[in-house]
């Protein structure tokens, strides 16, 4: 069937809306058996890839598929990533997750060393602290929320460390990094975000600033120095480099997190499981979640040519969304999909994006998401989250995330010192020990001295 045919019957398609999340399951079941690949007359008019197959097969195809967002206006006008473009996306491109190759390319070759297997290794025992502190401050309460005093800080210190830049401006980040992904873009309070938003990126200027002139090892200082297809890139381009790795640091381990430990307080036996079992299960439970709970629900492409695809007809400058979370729940992929399953074997999502803009932070999102789980099934085993106080965000067109998950278990002992008095020791190791490094020049673990 042609393109112009399928858009004579279109579908109703906002992600941005309530209804959509609150009705997700639903959705996707009448796309994936009506029409794994529907036009929406929203935004403008934009294609909607739902169905497994689809999806895999066109994110695949970057020789027809584009990421650039040309805000100048110096090129072909495309929009980038983002279905609609939000407000900061006016003046500023989101990092080289809207770049084509080569310069997205040499963009992931840089931070590489930073983001390998080996390279996340490094930082577990700064990370154990971080979650061992963070629980410290709530263990005597038996009260915790998940969002506000764990999943929220752990991504966001180590962020900072992995960037070079001082820890304990965790909380400079942390408020403007999850409300621009949960803050819908006809919200009336954008225009405060807006402004958090730009005094991120003042300090955010500050550090690039204070790094060139003065080197210390981290991300910040690979960006500045980087030869990105034969120059240095400017610091525009910067700022939306570490924005990009600011949000994807943050909020989508958060938002994995929390909802991994809501559905494991509602099914408490899964969870005893879990813990009981976690040298075989904690693995395939970590890909599971990511498949159902998909952080990142999807991203927008626009096709740079005239081409056809798994049966489909598309037109340049036409607008693509693939949908990473409805792709997770294709019954022809995944058997139940809309159950949780901790031993799923052959679990093919798609929830790091596919092709060649895959999430190059994949490996740090599942050893910080381990890391949190497993002191929270050994130190709060029996926790129990409050339904009435959960707040999820009000849409999921950006982040499928959560803004609280107060919860209640039996109180414990601390196991050391607090958070701040914490972040300001493992600062000294950071420094000390230049952990920062890229692994080609620092190999070893992180030493912490108790």
């Amino acid at each position: 069937m042609s393109g112009d045919d399928r858009k004579r019957a279109p579908i109703r398609f906002d992600r941005h809306t309530p209804e959509y999340r609150e009705q997700f399951e639903a959705v996707t079941q009448e796309l994936q058996g009506k029409c794994p690949i529907a036009w929406s007359e929203t935004y403008d008019g934009h294609w909607v890839a739902s169905g497994h197959h689809e999806v895999f097969e066109i994110a695949r195809s970057a020789d027809v598929l584009s990421n650039d967002h040309d805000v100048k206006g110096e090129r072909r006008g495309y929009e980038g990533i983002s279905i609609p473009a939000p407000p900061r996306a006016k003046s500023s491109r989101g990092g080289f997750l809207e770049m084509d190759p080569p310069e997205q390319r040499y963009y992931r070759q840089t931070l590489n060393p930073y983001l390998s297997p080996a390279a996340v290794n490094r930082w577990i025992p700064l990370v154990d602290e971080v979650v061992r502190a963070s629980i410290d401050e709530r263990i005597e309460e038996g009260r915790i929320d998940f969002v506000d005093d764990l999943a929220n800080i752990v991504p966001a210190v180590l962020t900072m460390a992995m960037m070079g830049i001082q820890l304990k401006k965790w909380t400079v980040y942390n408020e403007p990094a999850h409300a621009s992904v949960y803050t819908p873009p006809n919200s009336p309070d954008q225009a405060r975000i807006t402004e958090m938003q730009r005094a991120m990126g003042r300090d955010l200027y500050t550090s690039i600033v204070e790094i060139r002139a003065n080197p210390r090892p981290g991300l910040v200082d690979a960006l500045v120095r980087a030869d990105i297809n034969g120059s240095t890139p400017p610091d525009d381009e910067l700022l939306g480099v570490l924005a990009l790795l600011i949000g994807g640091g943050f909020d989508t381990t958060t938002a994995l997190t929390a909802h991994a430990l809501e559905w494991l307080s509602e099914n408490p036996r899964q969870r005893e499981r879990l813990s009981r079992e976690r040298g075989a299960l904690l693995d395939s439970a970590t890909e599971e979640f990511l498949r159902y709970f998909a952080p990142a629900p999807g991203d927008g492409r626009t096709f740079s040519a005239d081409c056809e695809i798994v049966g489909t007809r598309f037109k340049e400058g036409e607008r693509l969304w693939l949908s990473w979370a409805m792709a997770n729940r294709d019954p022809s992929v995944f058997p139940e999909p809309n159950t949780v399953d901790l031993e799923r074997k052959g679990n093919r999502h798609s929830s790091f994006g596919l092709g060649i803009h895959r999430c190059i932070g994949s490996n740090v999102a599942r050893m910080v998401f381990k890391r949190m789980v497993t002191q929270v099934l050994d130190r709060m085993a029996d926790f129990v989250c409050d339904p009435e106080g959960a707040e999820h965000y009000e849409t999921i067109g950006v982040i499928q995330g959560m803004r609280h998950l107060p919860a209640t278990f039996t109180p414990g002992p601390r196991l050391g010192a607090g958070l701040d008095e914490t972040l300001d020791a493992l600062q000294k190791v950071c420094d000390e020990q230049r952990l920062a490094e890229p692994v080609t020049v620092r190999r070893a673990v992180a030493k912490i001295d108790h």
